[in-house]
C-alpha cells in the first residue's frame, strides 16, 4: 500500500490562484537493493496560464515528480510524504476513483514517446474521442467531431481523413501533435509535458513549442514542461526549477536562472551548452563525473563530488551539511557559497568560457 504522511506545518497554497501547490514532496521506492528516495523535499507553486520548466539530468526526479502528481505510481512499492494540492484538493490522499476523474480531464500529460503511449490497435481519432466521451458524457458522434476539431487545432492536415489513420501512419512530429490533441481534448487546467520534443528534429521541436504556447493562450492552461535542455527552457518557460539528485537546487524566473545562475550545477548546465552568440572556438565545459546513485547518495550537498567550487567552502560543509533552499520572492538556490563568492567565482568561470 502507498504510505502517505502529511507534511507538518505545510503552508497553504500561495499566489493569486493557489492553483497547484507542492509542499515537501518525498517519493521513495522500495527495491531489492534498498529504498530509493527519488524525490527529496520538493516544494513549488504553479499558477494558471504560466509554464514551469523543470530541468535536470536523467535520474534527477523530474518525471517521478509529475507522475506522482498524476497518481501514476505503483502503490505496492511507493511511499509518498508531503502535500500536492490542486485548486484546493489534496491529491496524495485522493482515491483512485477520484484521480481517474482528474486524469485526462482537469490534468493531462504529454509523454516523451507517443509511439509507445498511443495504442497501435485503435485509430488516432478514436483514442482522442474516448477520454472526451468518458469525462463529458458526449455521444460518439459528438466526440468524433471533437477529435477531428482538435486535430485541426494542432495543425494536422486533412483532419477528417487522418483521424481514421493509426499511429504508425503518422510521422514522429504528427504523432506528437496527436498526443497534444488527446491531452487537450477536455480543456485541462494543468498540462504536464514530459520531454515531448526530445526525439524530434529542431524544426519540428520549434513547431511543437509554438503550438503549446498558442494553445496555452487559448485555453489558459498551466504547464509543467520537463526537459534536460536549457535551450528549450529558454524558449517556453516562465519560471525554472533545477533538480539534482531528487532535490531542487535552484529556482527563479527564466531570466533570473539563465542569466544569473546561483548554483554551480546550473552554471555547469549552461557551460555544457553551445552558444550562438559567443566565440565559435570556445570548447564546451561538460560537468565532470556522473549523477549520484539514489540508493546511496552523497552526504551534504549531493552535487559536491562534481562541484568545481566545493573546495572554496570552509569546514567541509559541502560534504557534511545539506544546504537549505531559501526562497525569497520565488528566487533561491541551495548552495553553501556566499553571495560574494558566487559573484566572483561565477563571473570568472563565465569569463574563461568567452576568451
Amino acid at each position: 500500500m502507498t504510505t502517505v504522511t502529511k507534511a507538518e506545518g505545510a503552508p497553504a497554497p500561495t499566489g493569486p490562484d493557489g492553483f497547484l501547490s507542492v509542499r515537501d514532496l518525498q517519493v521513495t521506492f522500495s527495491t531489492e537493493d534498498g529504498p530509493v528516495k527519488a524525490v527529496d523535499g520538493l516544494s513549488f507553486d504553479l499558477h494558471r496560464g504560466r509554464t514551469l520548466g523543470i530541468v535536470g539530468e536523467s535520474g534527477s526526479g523530474k518525471s517521478v515528480t509529475n507522475l506522482t502528481i498524476l497518481g501514476l505510481h505503483d502503490p505496492l512499492f511507493t511511499t509518498i510524504d508531503g502535500e500536492i494540492v490542486l485548486d484546493g484538493k489534496e491529491l496524495i490522499t485522493a482515491t483512485e476513483k477520484e484521480m481517474e476523474k482528474l486524469r485526462g480531464n482537469r490534468v493531462a500529460m504529454i509523454f516523451q514517446d507517443p509511439l509507445t503511449a498511443l495504442s497501435p490497435f485503435y485509430s488516432i481519432g478514436r483514442q482522442i474521442a474516448e477520454p472526451y466521451m468518458k469525462h463529458t458524457g458526449a455521444s460518439k458522434k459528438a466526440a468524433w467531431e471533437r477529435a477531428v476539431d482538435m486535430l485541426a487545432k494542432v495543425g494536422i492536415p486533412n483532419p477528417k481523413e487522418r483521424a481514421r489513420d493509426y499511429p504508425h501512419q503518422f510521422s514522429g512530429g504528427m504523432r506528437q501533435r496527436a498526443m497534444i490533441a488527446m491531452a487537450l481534448v477536455c480543456d485541462p487546467e494543468l498540462l504536464i509535458a514530459d520531454e515531448p520534443t526530445t526525439a524530434l528534429d529542431v524544426t519540428v521541436q520549434a513547431q511543437i513549442m509554438d503550438l503549446l504556447k498558442d494553445l496555452q493562450q487559448e485555453f489558459g492552461t498551466a504547464i509543467i514542461f520537463i526537459t534536460h535542455d536549457l535551450g528549450v527552457i529558454a524558449d517556453i518557460a516562465d519560471d525554472v526549477l533545477v533538480m539534482y539528485g531528487g532535490r531542487c537546487v535552484e529556482r527563479g524566473t527564466k531570466k533570473e536562472v539563465l542569466r544569473a545562475p546561483q548554483h554551480p550545477y546550473t552554471l555547469g548546465l549552461l557551460g555544457s551548452m553551445p552558444s550562438l552568440d559567443g566565440p565559435v572556438d570556445v570548447p564546451l565545459s561538460p560537468i565532470p563525473g556522473s549523477p549520484p546513485s539514489l540508493l546511496n547518495p552523497p552526504s551534504g550537498c549531493r552535487f559536491h563530488p562534481r562541484c568545481t567550487f566545493a573546495d572554496k567552502v570552509a569546514g567541509n560543509r559541502c560534504s557534511g551539511e545539506r544546504p537549505l533552499l531559501e526562497v525569497v520572492d520565488g528566487r533561491g538556490a541551495a548552495c553553501h557559497l556566499t553571495p560574494e563568492q558566487k559573484r566572483e567565482l561565477f563571473s570568472d568561470y563565465a569569463a574563461a568560457r568567452t576568451h
